[in-house]
């Protein structure tokens, strides 16, 4: 099981080649960026269905108030965390210089929270002996980190890249909550840590979404390709789902 979580974590660098390649076109790298935009739009999506299923267990109608709570407050208590984080700096000039590696360090960890969960899902399977469900989640979950990938080194796309060993770090972060999940979920299952993980990994998306959405639109406009940023997340979150469907 340890050997399959590796692999399944550590498949998110599958996507390095793509991101080292240099001398790509502004609308090329628009296109890859509304393409991350795009996948962090379906994943915040993607990890409340997730949640969802959790709150109104059974079929029922009526949310459970303490797995409703854990929620909201993972979520918000994220997100003001980060904006406080991000305030307390102050500074336009400094704000200016440090918003790529803040940006993609956030989506970092919004990433490893997310697949974090997803490991507590492979390692819950793999207990259980539930050899044909957890092959297809090894396959769909090795897909889904090949694509998330993109969203984290999205903020350095036309702009200076960071040494590979800044983004190796990024990436570990992103993939590595992944083996880390696969063992607490093989040794022990808990809705209440699912619902946490997942809130914080919205809270996360949810506030990093926006300096991406700011940035993208402003290298748009000075490119004039405004469209391709609509083609981009689309196509973003058509392969989420593609993936997912998996």
């Amino acid at each position: 099981m340890l050997g399959l979580a590796l692999v399944m974590g550590f498949s998110i660098y599958l996507s390095f080649p793509i991101i080292l390649r240099k001398n790509m076109s502004a609308k090329t790298l628009i296109v890859l960026v509304s393409f991350a935009v795009g996948i962090l739009i379906f994943l915040s999506g993607d990890i409340f269905s997730d949640v969802a299923s959790q709150i109104y267990s059974s079929g029922s109608y009526v949310a459970d108030p303490i797995l409703s709570l854990i929620f909201l407050l993972s979520v918000s208590g994220l997100f003001g965390i980060l904006y406080l984080v991000e305030n307390l700096k102050g500074g336009t000039a400094s704000q200016e210089t440090h918003v790529p590696a803040r940006v993609a360090s956030i989506v970092a960890i919004g990433m490893g929270l997310q697949n974090l969960t997803e490991g507590l899902v492979f390692g819950a399977a793999y207990a259980v002996g539930l050899t044909g469900l957890f092959l297809l989640i090894l396959i769909g979950f090795i897909l889904q980190n090949f694509t998330e990938g993109f969203p984290i080194v999205s903020p350095f796309i036309g702009r200076e890249r960071p040494k590979i060993g800044y983004l190796a770090g990024l990436y570990f972060i992103g993939g590595f909550p992944t083996i880390a999940g696969s063992l607490i979920g093989y040794n022990y299952v808990s809705s209440y840590l699912n619902v946490l993980f997942d809130g914080l990994a919205v809270g996360a998306i949810l506030y990093v979404i926006i300096p991406m959405f700011r940035n993208l639109f402003r290298q748009a406009d000075q490119a004039k390709a405004q469209s391709f940023v609509y083609i981009g997340i689309i196509l973003g979150f058509i392969a989420g789902f593609a993936v997912n469907a998996i």
